[in-house]
């Protein structure tokens, strides 16, 4: 079997002068890698191209046979690696939390482990006749997210 933290290293090494990162990286038992990268700038063909070249230069099919797959990020999957919460900082995403909340929040900041949304809420002052919207700040932890993800909006 493929060792993960080879390919891993070749990876690293693909994509080392760029502002390129890795989201996911998998070898299964039957040596199916899968790479999945992102950039903050997005990640095209011809990229996933030279780093799948690089890798597959580095390995030796006659040693050991392998299928392999380099892409980009699903724009539409959860978010897996703190780059990506980066990314997305002033763009609106849904949150799924692990006791069930579901909204979605413009993303405002991110931390090591937390990162923080704006909502908006309408909010009554005293003496005023009507509510006003008001954004409402909230910092929520990585992993008490089931999902975190970009939010589509088809207006």
């Amino acid at each position: 079997m493929i060792d993960k933290q080879e390919v891993a290293g070749l990876v690293a090494k693909a994509i080392e002068n760029t502002d390129a990162y890795v989201v996911e990286l998998t070898v299964s038992a039957d040596n199916d890698i899968v790479v999945e990268l992102d950039s903050p700038t997005g990640v095209d063909l011809d990229f996933c191209t030279e780093v799948s070249r690089s890798i597959n230069d580095a390995l030796d099919r006659d040693k050991e046979d392998y299928s392999l797959e380099v892409g980009t990020a699903s724009l539409s999957a959860p978010f897996k690696v703190k780059q990506q919460y980066e990314k997305h900082i002033g763009d609106n995403v849904d949150i799924l939390t692990r006791d069930g909340r579901k909204f979605t929040a413009l993303l405002t900041a991110v931390g090591d482990e937390d990162f923080t949304v704006e909502t908006t809420v309408k909010v009554k002052e005293p003496g005023e006749k009507r509510p006003k919207l008001v954004a409402k700040p909230e910092t929520l932890r990585m992993d008490a997210c089931k999902t975190v993800a970009y939010h589509f909006d088809f207006k």
